[in-house]
């Protein structure tokens, strides 16, 4: 079997085999091996790109361009129209609904990534009180749901059916999220909580000044599942909220697109003609916010989903 030896050279080290040759793996790929993978990148980007394109240009697309494929899908309108998203603007329920989930995004994530890395310090803290019999609690929930109606009868005994708070505090932490943030804050260097003990600092300031200043990675990958999990809020709006003034984007997507049926006014429940612009445009507008948001979270995002898989 042959063996493989490090050497240093500078301040780099190089793993090779025993013969002085480096591990296959760590050759330079030939030129059918380069072409093999340049061919299944452009594949899996094609996968990914052409059916959003064809969205987007579908909802961009006039009424002939759409007679002319047959009543579906374009990949490229003849002519550009932005009847749909008037449309769809124009009436309001799809702008009110968009500036619910908005706020729901936003102040679910903010309260939840409180409320997780709050919870995810002190169960990283040794010796913490309780902290032991809490993280069990945490663990049992990741392997056991709590079912759909002891959720709603909890809702309900707190009186927040239709309310937005219950799009909110029933989803407030995930016990996974709590975890993935407990382990990276056992990760870092103990003599910085040393320190802080030593220099009389609480708990809290602890954690708002040393803690959190070094933990944006997990903080971004954590607080973008958090703002996924809430912008797609479908079933539980489905379940806690009745009133359609209140509903939020996932909920007007499935009303518009699945249902094909109006929201509110005198024109509740009337079928709308399968317009597929406008149902595109529906699907453009619940898509592009977290398309804009991603690009400002990946440098973090890229060092996050590393947390826990390497150990110093």
């Amino acid at each position: 079997m042959t063996t493989l030896e490090n050497a240093t050279i500078g301040d780099t080290t190089e793993v090779r085999r025993a013969d002085g040759k480096r591990p296959p793996w760590m050759e330079k790929p030939n030129a059918l091996t380069q072409t093999l993978k340049f061919i299944v990148l452009g594949v899996a980007v094609a996968v990914v790109i052409i059916p959003f394109w064809s969205v987007i240009a579908t909802s961009l697309a006039d009424q002939k361009t759409i007679n002319d494929a047959g009543g579906g899908m374009v990949m490229w309108p003849k002519g550009v129209s932005f009847d749909a998203y008037h449309a769809v603007l124009s009436g309001g329920v799809v702008t009110r609904a968009v500036a619910i989930s908005v706020g729901v995004t936003v102040v679910g994530t903010l309260l939840s990534l409180a409320a997780t890395a709050g919870l995810a310090y002190w169960l990283s803290r040794p010796g913490a009180f309780g902290a032991k019999p809490v993280l069990m609690l945490v663990l049992g929930a990741v392997l056991f749901s709590p079912g759909l109606i002891p959720s709603y009868l909890v809702v309900k005994e707190f009186h927040l059916l239709d309310s937005l708070w219950s799009l909110i505090l029933p989803v407030l932490v995930n016990a996974f999220n709590v975890i993935v943030m407990r382990a990276f804050f056992q990760e870092l260097p103990k003599e910085l909580f040393e320190s802080a003990a030593i220099d009389g600092v609480g708990a809290v300031t602890t954690l708002t000044r040393i803690v959190l200043p070094l933990s944006k990675a997990v903080l971004a990958v954590i607080g973008l599942f958090y703002a996924v999990a809430y912008w797609n809020a479908f079933f539980n709006a489905l379940l806690y909220i009745q009133s359609s003034d209140k509903w939020p984007m996932a909920l007007v997507l499935r009303t518009y697109v699945v249902n094909q049926t109006t929201i509110g006014g005198d024109s509740a429940g009337e079928a709308l003609p399968p317009q597929l612009p406008l149902q595109m445009a529906i699907l453009v507008i619940a898509i592009v916010p977290i398309l804009l948001v991603y690009p400002f979270l990946q440098r973090h995002f890229a060092k996050g989903v590393m947390i826990g898989a390497v150990k110093g």
